[in-house]
């Protein structure tokens, strides 16, 4: 899928932002941190609208959660009646079990061209191999976000953490946490939305599922560039305060969905 048409616009005003935060630049926080940190909470705004309305009819899933029990309880012996009796629950209180999928669906391109942005930024928003090689790339303890967490430069120095002489199994010698960080919240994300199972198969493998995008979001931090993480994390923390909201609020959510 190329989203060369909704990436390079997109790299363009990171590009921007960088510009403009360039007087903020410093050892430890680097003006391309800032602009990734800036350009993923000014995205999340953008989508901001259709995640809403995807939360929203979560909220809903979940209120109905104790009646579809019920169902299951009584019904789940017989799938067919079971899904009549489902559907006719959904009539009642006018909600659509595929209301949550339009607004993923036209989001989703958005989001995936912006991790490209981040994933390429030579290609989409510096333009210039030389530049990005030669500007600050700091974030707190790592060095450089254009490298991954556990790279081991010339120096013997693990992207911000001296060696020490001292080396770890599997991941080098650093502790990659931000990779660690953008598990975490992943699984946190995901189990703070997780719809209720119609039946056990379907509960097995949403845990499964619940349990596998966590570590792979994991290994793709130790793979993929610094910054990519950063972008990740950001973005996880932007999702959960704006699903805790939403989740916990006292409002009615058939009035929400209005």
């Amino acid at each position: 899928m190329n989203l060369d048409f909704l990436a390079v616009p997109m790299g363009k005003l990171v590009k921007l932002i960088y510009d403009m935060v360039s007087v903020a630049d410093s050892k430890y926080l680097s003006a391309y941190a800032i602009s990734i940190i800036i350009s993923t909470i000014l995205f999340k705004f953008i989508v901001l609208p259709l995640t809403l309305k995807q939360t929203k009819s979560m909220k809903k899933m979940q209120e109905l959660n104790p009646r579809i029990k019920e169902l299951q309880e009584k019904y789940g012996k017989d799938p067919q009646t079971l899904q009549r009796k489902q559907m006719e629950l959904y009539k009642e209180v006018n909600y659509s079990p595929f209301s949550g999928c339009l607004p993923l669906l036209i989001q989703f391109p958005i989001l995936i061209s912006f991790f490209y942005v981040i994933q390429q930024p030579v290609k989409y928003v510096f333009e210039d191999q030389v530049m990005f090689d030669t500007i600050n790339k700091a974030f707190l303890w790592i060095s450089d976000l254009g490298f991954r967490e556990n790279f081991i430069f010339e120096n013997n120095v693990v992207n911000g953490l001296s060696l020490g002489g001292m080396s770890l199994p599997f991941i080098g010698a650093a502790v990659p946490i931000l990779a660690a960080i953008s598990g975490i919240t992943t699984f946190l994300t995901t189990k703070m939305t997780a719809q209720p199972a119609v039946n056990e198969q379907q509960e097995s493998t949403q845990k499964s599922m619940n349990m596998m995008m966590p570590i792979m979001i994991f290994i793709f931090g130790i793979q993929f560039p610094a910054g990519l993480g950063l972008y990740w994390v950001v973005s996880n923390i932007f999702q959960l305060v704006q699903q805790y909201i939403v989740l916990n609020s006292s409002k009615n959510p058939k009035e929400e969905l209005k």
